[in-house]
């Protein structure tokens, strides 16, 4: 849906009737493809940034997000992670957060999300 993200292999976005289903997004500035930090803090931020920029281009918003599904490699940081994730999905999707051994460049965590189309 994007030069952003394109590859042969992943779509960003993926529609089914008035949901979108959006590929996990890491803690990477889309203009330079480096992490924004090494802190959890810093890459969560830039995950929400990065679905953020993902919804606008479907023409949503954080508010059509339904459901989330985070992924951290340390559980240990899950406080923080909560932290930023509250500032930014304020209003409180559904969600699942589980640790995982690793993830794609290292990242520290990685969120995916549904989102509807239409708000009820």
């Amino acid at each position: 849906m994007s030069d952003q993200v394109s590859t042969p292999i992943l779509s960003e976005a993926v529609k089914l009737g008035d949901l979108y289903y959006l590929s996990g997004q890491i803690g990477t500035d889309p203009a330079t493809g480096s992490f924004v930090g090494e802190d959890i803090e810093s890459q969560a931020a830039q995950v929400a940034e990065n679905i953020k920029a993902v919804l606008a281009k479907l023409g949503l918003g954080m508010e059509n997000i339904l459901k989330a599904n985070c992924y951290l490699t340390d559980m240990g940081n899950y406080d923080k992670f909560n932290a930023v994730y509250a500032k930014h999905f304020i209003s409180r999707p559904a969600r699942t957060c589980v640790a995982v051994k690793s993830l794609p460049f290292n990242a520290l965590c990685e969120v995916e999300v549904i989102a509807s189309g239409r708000l009820s």
